[in-house]
């Protein structure tokens, strides 16, 4: 092969390889949903299988740097070839029941599906790396680590852009099996490329040669340390986004993006762009840290921003720091197995560790702060690095002096608290003085981790930490993060930005009276009252979606009520702490049903109830599988043939009304919709909702509208598709302007 044409070669290589390796992450999530359910639990144990393989095919590729650059080729071929046995891609046809347990069943059910295909592909990164220095020595092999973080992002943006709106489940796994074999056909190509002979030793060896020094432990555990704080910032962003600033579709898209092309930046062979960045990360973490952890009301997609600017340039300057200390090239698997495990904690701790321990997202100042702690610094001025000169003890003397600062500045935020023009005052002073105070101390790692601490404390943490003390004012699970607040007249329950429960306080009767989406003319409102006419007084009534227990007060003598909950932790809310009494006071022993609300319809009784009603959003966020064909066919059986089914749309980003009106087009339904606005007066503490009511049965519907002229046709939108198992997408559905 001419020479031009090897790095050409490598690069698409490395970039078709890792455009199919998170290609496949976000496909075999939308294969599964249907079957595993929509349980965080399920996602997280997902996650730890794609760790582990990932860390898996970088052992695997450290362990292939003991043989020959050709043994190393014809190995892996081997290898590849082996996999390729799975192909098509696709799930095992074994099917879980609706109490397994996700911690054992889906590392099971994914490494047998794709477990071979993720960790051949997943080896190549480092592997191609490795032969290109031995192809090439002398030219940086570490520039093809960029190309592999380029195509990385490529394909996680293309599926949820491009090829779950473009085509069924079937065509993708047909388009990801056939790109499969031309990465193996273009991995033999690299491999025919090889020298039969090591060029460093002059002979034909199976050991290649390495000459370099050995890395010391501490050297290693710097590397593991520098992945994982981007790593677990990524995630960190993506919960306390969704958790304190807005909850939108696709947002985690963003971050994991973000972090993947900061890899492409640090390890470029043009410089400019990573030094750049890399000197302004240690002020953006002093600037927009304490910002960001107290909050930004009022201006939700500003501290959106924010955030987002942070972590990029914090995992720019860490990916920087890791290029900066980078090993010779001979030792480069080695390298990357130990950012690979640096990454894999970091995803533990952020989205394992972190639900367990904390009731909020601290490990978002946790992880900012190890930032201010690791990321390169240099003195802002020179006059400024010379007031840190001279023996340690002035070192030790100038870091106290920070302290004091710091403590003094953290001290009168906190002994003037609250939202008047005075304490405002203050407050901005008191954040330009810490400002001032990090600036100083910039290029002196431990004085600088001081003042992002103290802005951290005084503008959110202190007052975090307050809430948290407060018996159960917060409570975190895999689903989230839920804050009770209350006064004197109401309590609600916050799913991160949404409301999810608001009750009355004052009187038992106020306690009953249903609120929020739910009130007397709301949608549901409506249809509840109307049970009675329809199925008598013994009508059969499910629920998906506990929330506070809201609807419960519908609820009449003789009748039986189920409700479907996929959180634990919601449950204790609403009927073990005392904090909400629409359980207690309406329905005192309610039949709760927990785990994946589709997987548990699907094996109750046919006909078994007669109103079914959808509420099992969170945030803003969608159940795709709970709104496809197959999902309307489960709910169809369960229902009886005059059955009721009733689905909440409400939705800051999302039009729903298309996706419900095609279901029930595909399924033979018939349909209405009521969205309730309250009044000025609005004593229920009623907000915006949008329900629709389906039926089999057109007799139920005209009931409906007869006794509310409030129902309204539902509006099909043209040449729109039912959404099923096998297809899916958001993307047209997108509010405009939100």
């Amino acid at each position: 092969m001419p020479t031009r044409l090897v790095r050409p070669l490598f690069v698409i290589t490395i970039l078709a390889s890792s455009f199919l390796l998170f290609l496949v992450q976000s496909m075999v999530a939308r294969m599964a949903l249907p079957r595993l359910g929509g349980a965080p639990a399920v996602w997280n144990s997902a996650m730890l299988v794609y760790q582990a393989l990932l860390l898996g095919g970088y052992a695997y590729a450290h362990w292939l740097g003991r043989l020959g650059a050709r043994e190393q080729a014809m190995t892996h071929l081997g290898v590849l070839l082996i996999a390729g046995l799975w192909l098509p891609i696709g799930l095992n046809a074994v099917q879980p029941g609706p109490t397994a347990q996700p911690a054992i069943w889906v590392p099971w059910l994914l490494g047998i599906s794709i477990g071979p295909l993720f960790f051949a592909i997943s080896a190549q990164a480092p592997l191609l790396q490795r032969w290109f220095s031995v192809l090439r020595e002398g030219e940086n092999p570490y520039a093809l680590y960029a190309a592999s973080n380029f195509g990385s992002f490529a394909g996680l943006i293309a599926y949820p852009l491009l090829v779950e709106p473009g085509m069924a489940l079937l065509g993708q796994r047909i388009l990801w099996s056939s790109g499969y074999i031309l990465v193996g056909l273009l991995v033999a190509l690299c491999g025919a490329t090889l020298p039969r002979v090591d060029p460093r030793a002059g002979t034909s060896s199976v050991a290649p040669v390495i000459s370099s020094v050995a890395p010391s432990r501490r050297r290693v555990a710097y590397w593991i340390a520098l992945a994982f704080v981007p790593s677990g910032l990524m995630l960190a962003t993506s919960t306390y986004i969704a958790t304190d600033i807005v909850a939108m579709p696709l947002l985690w898209v963003i971050p994991l993006g973000l972090y993947l092309l900061s890899f492409t930046i640090a390890f470029a062979t043009d410089r400019t762009m990573a030094d750049t960045q890399t000197r302004i990360a240690p002020i953006a973490i002093l600037l927009f840290g304490g910002i960001l952890v107290g909050g930004v009301p009022g201006l939700p997609y500003i501290g959106a921003i924010m955030a987002l600017a942070l972590l990029f340039l914090v995992s720019v300057a860490l990916h920087t720091a890791l290029y900066r200390i980078r090993p010779e090239p001979d030792r480069l698997t080695g390298f990357y197995l130990a950012m690979s495990v640096g990454g894999a904690l970091g995803g533990v701790f952020a989205a394992l560790v972190a639900p367990l321990v904390f009731d909020w997202t601290y490990e978002y100042p946790i992880l900012i702060l190890a930032a201010a702690l690791l990321v390169p610094q240099q003195p802002l001025l020179g006059a400024l690095g010379r007031l840190w000169g001279g023996t340690v003890r002035r070192r030790r003397a100038m870091i106290a002096v920070v302290a004091f600062a710091v403590l003094t500045l953290v001290a009168l935020v906190l002994a003037y608290p609250g939202q008047t023009d005075q304490a405002g005052t203050l407050h901005l002073v008191v954040l330009s003085a810490l400002v001032v105070v990090g600036l100083i101390a910039l290029g002196q790692r431990y004085a600088f981790a001081i003042a992002v601490l103290g802005a951290l404390v005084a503008f959110g943490g202190y007052y975090t930490v307050l809430i948290s003390l407060e018996p159960h004012a917060r409570t975190r699970s895999y689903f989230g993060i839920y804050t009770v607040h209350h006064n004197a007249a109401q309590r609600q329950l916050a799913h991160g930005t949404t409301v999810h429960g608001t009750q009355l306080l004052g009187s038992p009767g106020r306690e009953r009276t249903p609120t929020a989406y739910y009130v007397a003319h709301s949608g549901v409102g409506r249809a509840m009252q109307a049970l009675p006419t329809l199925y008598g007084p013994g009508a059969r009534v499910g629920i998906v979606g506990l929330g506070a227990g809201t609807l419960a007060c519908y609820a009449q003598a003789g009748q039986q009520w189920r409700f479907y909950e996929i959180d634990p932790a919601v449950v204790r809310i609403a009927r073990d702490t005392g904090q909400f009494s629409f359980l207690s006071r309406c329905l005192p022993r309610p039949t709760i049903e927990l785990g994946d609300a589709r997987l548990n319809l699907a094996v109750a009784p046919k006909a078994s109830l007669d109103l079914l009603a959808l509420d099992a959003f969170s945030s803003d966020s969608v159940p795709m599988h709970l709104l496809t064909r197959e999902a309307f066919a489960v709910y169809a059986r369960t229902l009886s043939p005059r059955g009721l089914l009733l689905v909440h749309i409400s939705n800051r980003f999302l039009d729903l009304e298309p996706v419900v009106a095609a279901a029930a087009r595909s399924g033979g339904w018939q349909a209405v919709q009521l969205f309730y606005r309250p009044g000025s007066n609005n004593r229920d503490a009623g907000t915006m909702s949008q329900w629709i009511a389906l039926s089999r049965d057109a007799g139920v519907i005209r009931v409906l509208k007869a006794n509310d002229a409030s129902w309204a046709p539902i509006k099909p939108r043209a040449g729109f598709t039912a959404w099923s198992d096998d297809y899916s997408t958001i993307l047209p559905l997108l509010k405009a302007g939100r």
